[in-house]
Parts: C-alpha cells; sequence; structure tokens
C-alpha cells in the first residue's frame, strides 16, 4: 500500500533532556526508551513497544498491574495521578528494588 510508513515501534524523537541508551522518557504524549545517547533537544530514536527494565519508584508493585511514568522523578511507579500510562509490570517488585520488567503499552 502506498501511505504505509513503518510499524511505529522505533520512531524520531527530539531527547527532552540528556538520555542515556535505555532511559525511558516523554516525548510530548509519547513514552519511549533511548536507543541511543541523546544530548538535551537532539534527535534519538526512540522505542515504544517491547519489554524494557526500567528504574522504579520506591513503592511495591504487583505483576501485571497497569504501570506509569513519573516524568518529575524519570521513573516508573504505581502512581496514576500526575502520571502517564506506559505499560503493564512484568514482574512483582518490593519497595527496595530498583528496577523492574514493564511491557510497553502505547496508549493514548
Amino acid at each position: 500500500m502506498k501511505n504505509y510508513i513503518q510499524a511505529g515501534v522505533n520512531v524520531d524523537c527530539i531527547a527532552p533532556y540528556a538520555v542515556a541508551s535505555g532511559a525511558g522518557f516523554l516525548d510530548g504524549a509519547e513514552f519511549a526508551v533511548a536507543s541511543t545517547d541523546a544530548a538535551l533537544g537532539a534527535p534519538v530514536v526512540g522505542v515504544t513497544r517491547g519489554m524494557f527494565t526500567l528504574p522504579k519508584a520506591a513503592v511495591t508493585v504487583v505483576r501485571k498491574t497497569i504501570a506509569y511514568w513519573d516524568n518529575t522523578a524519570k521513573v516508573v511507579t504505581n502512581v496514576a495521578s500526575g502520571n502517564t500510562k506506559i505499560g503493564i509490570f512484568q514482574a512483582a517488585a518490593a519497595s527496595n528494588v530498583a528496577s523492574v520488567a514493564v511491557k510497553l503499552i502505547p496508549t493514548i
């Protein structure tokens, strides 16, 4: 078909702050994981689907529950208020665990 562009998994983004490869970020309303390091304002390919280990807030999370991005602390959390829904926790994790696997599920 003539109007197909791409699958939309790896998308062109602009780094909203300096991001390291593997770090999560919001580019507007879209959450992505940086495929490479990028300086503030630099282009970076963001991965919008898949499963990633991401830094976690000091909260206890339950497996297969909704994961949110806290854009202030740059961590995933189970707290919905003021945060952006990004996917599903793939494992349970106690509050003292620093990271957790999250399956990204793009939503609007």
